[in-house]
C-alpha cells in the first residue's frame, strides 16, 4: 500500500483514560517471550509459523486498544495489509496498517479526523509499534490497485483488524472485480523477473537474501498471490486439491516455507533489527544458534578456529541452498501450471505440435507426452536437453515436463548412469553447436545434472571461503562453461579477440567445455581439488568412450588448470629458465592453447572485479613466450635483448631524441633490465629520464617521476627514477596507499651508477573520469614523498572487511631461494587491508632486503604477493626466520 512513516516524534494529544506507556512495557515483555521461543527452536524445527502469527495477534491487540481510543469515525476501518496482512509477523518487519475511510471523507479539510488519525498513529509509536501506515477511501485504494501491481498484491493479503467491518468487504469486493488475473500473474512473474536479476538470476549467492532472493519467501508469496487473484486457493493444500499442485509439492512447499520463515526469523532475532539477508557476520552465529556442528579439523588453534566457523557457515548455507533451489523449481512449476490453467480458460486449450512419439511442443515449451514417460523411459530424461537444444522455437520446459521430471529424481540413479544410451546422450549435449550453456543450467536447475554427474552433486550449494569467488562452486562451473562457450561465438568475439582467435582453431570445442564442467568438481571434499578432478574426468573419460589422446587432454587440463595463472602471476616470466620449465610441463602446443582458454575462462567465472586488463596481458604474455619456446625458438636472451633495443630504438626516433642521447642511461642498465621490460617501456624510460636529466643541474640528485595510462588497458603505469635509499619501497607504496591507489605489479631496478629505477602499474576506481588528473598528481606529489628529509609514510592498522573479519584467510609467509641461489622467492598469502603493502615494505627496510621484483595480486578480499628479494643476510638461517616472523607479525595484525 505505499505506507508513509510518521516519525517517533510527531505531536500528537495521548489518548485519555489509557496508559500507554503500560502498554508498551506489556507488548515488549510479550514479545521478548516470543522471540526467546524462536531461539529455541533447532535449524529442523517447523513450529516458528505459530510463533509468527502469536507475535501477530500481539501486535493486533495493541493496535485495536489504541484504535478503539483514538476517536476516529465508526465507519471507518483498520486493515492489515502486505505481510502484516497474513497474520504473520517477523520479529522486526514492517507493521503495514491501512485506514479505511468512508468515500465522502477528507482528512486534510476535517480538523477533527485529523487530530483523531495523529492520535492513533503517535500512540501507536508511543506503544512501541513502528507502523507504516496509509490513510485511503475504497475508492482511493481500488484506483492506486489499478495503477500499481505491488497494490494489488498488498490489498489481497489483507485482513481486518477493527472499525467497520462492512467497508473491509466492501474492498475486498470490489478488489476482486477489478483484478484480471491474466494480467495479474503476467505482471507478478514480469515483477519477479526483475527482482531475481536484481539478485543476479541465482539463489546461491554467497550472502543470499532469504526474502527477496531467488528461492526465497518471496517466490513462495507469489504463488499464492496469483492463486488468490485468480481464485484458485489461499493455502497449498487448497492449490493441491484444486490439482495445481500434487499432494508431495505441497508437504515440500510447506517444509521449505517453515524452514525460510525460521531462517528469517533467528536472523532478526541475532540482528536484533530487521535483517532478511544471510551477511557473513551473522551465518556462523545462526549456525551456533541452531546447534550446527562444523566437524573435525585440524591445523593449527588458529586454523582450527577459522576452519570450525567455515564448515558450521557450509554445513548452515548447504541446507539453505537446497531449500532455495526446491523453491525454485516449485516456483516454476505451478507458476507455469496456474498460468496455462488460466491461458486455457480464457483462450481455449493450446495447441500441441508432436516433436516425437514422447514429446510435444506446446506454444514454444517443450512437453511430455504423459506424467510417468520419465518412469517409463528414463532414456527420456536427457532426451528432453537434447531436444530443447535441437528444437528451433523452444524456449522452455513446460509445468508439466518440469513437474515429472522433479517427481522422476529416485528414477536416476546407478542404472540410469550406466546406462550406454544416456551416456551417448550426455556426450551429444555437450556437443551442439549452440545451447549448452542453457542446457547444463536448466539441468542444474532441475537437479539431473547432479544425479547423472554424480561428482558434481557434492558442488551444488558448496561454499567458498576464499573471499575471491564469489559463486557456490556448482555456478562457479557453469559460469566457467559459459565463458568457454562464448569464445567460439562470432557474436562474442568483441569481449576477448585473442581467446575467440584461438578457439576458431580448436577442432573439438566440446572437451574444452568438459574440461571447464570437471575442473572444480572435486571442491568440497579431503584433498587436492585438481588431483581429484582429474580422477573424475579420466573415468568418465573411459565410462563414455572417448579416445586416449582426448581422455589425456582433459585430465591435463584439469590437473593443471592453475598452473598457468600461478606461473603468470608468481614467477619472474622475464627468466627464461620459468618459461622453459613452463614448457616442458605444457609438453605442446595444443596444451598450451586449452590451458591458456580454460585459465581466461575460470579467472573470469570467479568475480567480476578479479579480472583485469593487467592479469590478461600477464597471460598472453606467458602464452606467446611459452608458444615460441614450443615451437623450437628456444630462449636466446642475447637476442631477445638486441630485439628489444633495436624496436625501442625505432619508438625513440619517432620523438625526435637527439642521436646517442640514449647511450648515458642503457650504458648503467643490465641485462636484467631489458630482459624485464617491452620496448614500449624501455623507449619510454629513456625519452623522460634523459630528457629530464639534460634539463636539470645536478643529474646524480635528479627524481624523475612520469605516469601515463597503462598499455595493459586499465590503470596507470608510473616511473620513478631517483637516487637509491633503503626506504625507497616503503615511502612509494605509502604514497600509492594515501593517495588510493592499488598497486598491481612491480619491476624494481637498480642502474649501475646506484639510482633505482622502478616501474609500477596501479589502478583506482576513478580512474576513467578523472585519468588526467590523477597523473598530473602523481606526477607533482609522489617526488615530494621522495625528497631527502621528507617523513617516513605513517604505518596504520588497516581495516579489515565484514567478510574478512567473518572468514579471516590464515596467513602464511614462504621463503626459498631460486635454483641459482643468488636471490630468494618470497610468497605472501594474507586477508587484504589497506596499509597491508606499506609494512611489508617497511619490514624490508629494517631487514636490508633489496627489492628486486613484486607481484601484487589481490584476489577478492584475499592478496597472494611474490617478492624476488636479495640481502647478504640471508644466507642466514637466523635472519631468515627473523624476517619470516615478523612478516606473519605484519599480516595478522595490520
Amino acid at each position: 500500500m505505499n505506507p508513509t512513516r510518521s516519525p517517533r516524534s510527531s505531536p500528537h494529544t495521548p489518548l485519555p483514560h489509557l496508559d500507554v506507556a503500560a502498554l508498551r512495557q506489556r507488548y515488549r515483555d510479550d514479545k521478548d517471550a516470543v522471540l526467546r521461543a524462536i531461539e529455541a527452536l533447532s535449524a529442523r524445527s517447523r513450529g516458528v509459523r505459530p510463533q509468527l502469527r502469536r507475535l501477530a495477534r500481539l501486535t493486533d491487540a495493541v493496535l485495536r486498544t489504541l484504535w478503539r481510543g483514538c476517536g476516529l469515525p465508526r465507519t471507518a476501518a483498520l486493515v492489515a495489509v502486505g505481510g502484516y496482512g497474513r497474520g504473520e509477523l517477523f520479529p522486526y518487519s514492517d507493521i503495514d496498517v491501512l485506514v479505511l475511510l468512508p468515500d465522502d471523507a477528507r482528512p486534510h479539510g476535517d480538523a477533527c479526523l485529523q487530530q483523531a488519525l495523529e492520535r492513533f498513529i503517535g500512540s501507536c509509536w508511543d506503544a512501541g509499534l513502528e507502523i507504516g501506515s496509509s490513510v485511503r477511501t475504497v475508492r482511493e485504494c481500488l484506483d492506486e490497485a489499478a495503477a500499481d501491481i505491488s497494490v494489488q498484491a498488498a490489498l489481497l493479503e489483507s485482513r481486518w483488524l477493527a472499525g467497520d467491518r462492512r467497508r473491509f468487504v466492501a474492498l475486498g469486493h470490489a478488489l476482486a472485480e477489478q483484478i484480471e488475473p491474466l494480467a495479474f500473474c503476467r505482471a507478478k512473474l514480469f515483477e519477479m523477473q526483475q527482482r531475481h536479476q536484481r539478485y543476479e538470476n541465482t539463489p546461491y549467492a554467497l550472502e543470499p537474501n532469504c526474502k527477496e532472493s531467488p528461492g526465497g519467501l518471496r517466490d513462495l508469496h507469489v504463488i499464492l498471490w496469483v492463486a488468490k487473484a485468480a481464485g484458485l486457493g489461499h493455502s497449498w493444500d487448497e492449490l493441491a486439491r484444486r490439482g495445481l499442485a500434487t499432494a508431495r509439492e505441497a508437504r515440500q512447499l510447506k517444509a521449505n516455507e517453515a524452514f525460510l520463515s525460521l531462517i528469517r526469523a533467528r536472523l532478526h532475532v541475532l540482528a536484533r533489527r530487521r535483517e532478511d539477508r544471510l551477511v557473513f557476520d551473522l551465518q556462523t552465529a545462526l549456525a551456533t544458534a541452531f546447534g550446527i556442528e562444523p566437524g573435525g579439523v585440524s591445523g593449527s588453534a588458529r586454523e582450527q578456529s577459522a576452519r570450525r566457523a567455515r564448515r558450521a557457515s557450509e554445513r548452515l548455507m548447504r541446507r539453505y541452498y537446497w531449500a532455495a533451489k526446491a523453491v525454485t523449481q516449485l516456483n516454476q512449476i505451478l507458476l507455469l501450471n496456474i498460468q496455462e490453467r488460466l491461458a486455457r480458460d480464457e483462450h481455449g486449450e493450446q495447441a500441441l505440435r508432436p516433436l516425437n512419439d514422447r514429446f510435444f511442443d506446446r506454444g514454444g515449451m517443450l512437453e511430455v507426452a504423459g506424467d510417468d514417460l520419465y518412469w517409463r523411459q528414463p532414456q527420456a530424461i536427457l532426451e528432453t536437453f537434447l531436444l530443447y537444444q535441437q528444437t528451433p522455437g523452444i524456449k522452455g520446459l513446460s509445468a508439466r515436463t518440469l513437474r515429472a521430471l522433479y517427481n522422476a529424481r529416485p528414477v536416476m540413479n546407478a542404472a540410469f548412469r550406466r546406462d550406454p544410451v544416456n551416456r551417448r546422450t550426455f556426450l551429444h549435449i555437450l556437443q551442439q553447436p549452440q545451447g549448452i550453456t542453457h542446457a547444463l543450467r536448466l539441468m542444474n536447475q532441475t537437479s539431473v545434472l547432479g544425479r547423472y554427474l554424480w561428482p558434481f552433486r557434492n558442488t551444488v550449494g558448496q561454499m567458498q571461503h576464499d573471499l575471491f569467488h564469489v559463486y557456490t562452486v556448482d555456478q562457479h562451473i557453469l559460469m566457467v562453461v559459459r565463458n568457454m562457450r562464448r569464445f567460439f561465438m562470432p557474436e562474442h568475439a568483441h569481449e576477448y579477440p585473442f581467446c575467440s582467435q584461438l578457439a576458431a582453431g580448436w577442432d573439438k570445442p566440446w572437451l574444452l567445455y568438459l574440461a571447464a564442467l570437471f575442473h572444480d568438481i572435486g571442491k568440497g571434499r579431503s584433498g587436492d581439488h585438481s588431483v581429484l578432478g582429474a580422477r573424475d574426468v579420466v573415468t568418465f573419460a573411459r565410462q563414455h568412450g572417448m579416445t586416449a589422446e582426448d581422455t589425456e587432454l582433459v585430465r591435463f587440463l584439469v590437473a593443471e588448470h592453475l598452473t598457468l595463472s600461478h606461473v603468470a602471476q608468481r614467477e619472474d616470466i622475464s627468466d627464461p629458465e620459468v618459461i622453459r620449465a613452463f614448457a616442458r610441463r605444457v609438453g605442446d602446443e595444443r596444451r598450451l592453447t586449452g590451458l591458456y582458454l580454460l585459465t581466461v575462462a575460470d579467472i573470469r567465472g570467479t568475480s567480476p572485479k578479479v579480472w583485469n586488463g593487467w592479469k590478461a596481458k600477464l597471460l598472453e604474455d606467458l602464452y606467446r613466450m611459452t608458444l615460441r619456446v614450443l615451437g623450437g625458438g628456444a630462449p636466446d636472451p642475447h637476442a631477445e635483448i638486441e630485439a628489444r633495443r633495436r624496436e625501442a630504438l625505432s619508438l625513440l626516433a619517432l620523438h625526435a631524441l637527439p642521436h646517442q642521447a640514449h647511450q648515458a642511461l642503457w650504458a648503467r642498465l643490465d641485462v636484467g633490465y631489458f630482459m624485464r621490460h617491452s620496448a614500449d617501456e624501455i623507449a619510454w624510460h629513456t625519452r623522460h629520464i634523459t630528457r629530464a636529466l639534460a634539463q636539470t643541474a645536478q643529474p646524480a640528485a635528479a627524481t624523475v617521476v612520469r605516469a601515463r595510462l597503462s598499455p595493459a588497458g586499465e590503470g596507470l603505469q608510473v616511473l620513478v627514477y631517483c637516487p637509491d635509499q633503503p626506504d625507497l619501497f616503503a615511502r612509494i607504496c605509502g604514497y600509492f596507499d594515501q593517495a588510493g591507489f592499488s598497486i598491481l605489479d612491480a619491476k624494481i631496478h637498480t642502474t649501475a651508477d646506484g639510482h633505482a629505477l622502478d616501474t609500477f602499474q596501479v589502478a583506482t576506481d576513478t580512474l576513467a573520469e578523472h585519468y588526467r588528473e590523477l597523473i598530473s598528481m602523481v606526477e607533482r606529489n609522489l617526488p615530494l614523498a621522495l625528497a631527502p628529509g621528507a617523513p617516513l609514510p605513517s604505518v596504520g592498522k588497516g581495516r579489515v572487511s565484514r567478510r574478512v573479519r567473518s572468514f579471516p584467510v590464515v596467513p602464511r609467509v614462504q621463503l626459498q631461494p631460486d635454483e641459482r641461489g643468488q636471490r630468494w622467492l618470497l610468497n605472501v598469502s594474507a586477508s587484504d587491508r589497506k596499509g597491508l603493502l606499506v609494512r611489508i615494505a617497511d619490514v624490508f627496510t629494517r631487514h636490508g632486503v633489496q627489492l628486486q621484483l613484486a607481484k601484487v595480486t589481490t584476489l577478492g578480499e584475499r592478496v597472494e604477493d611474490t617478492f624476488v628479494i636479495s640481502s647478504p643476510t640471508l644466507h642466514v638461517a637466523r635472519e631468515q626466520a627473523a624476517l619470516t616472523q615478523e612478516l606473519l607479525a605484519v599480516l595478522d595484525d595490520a
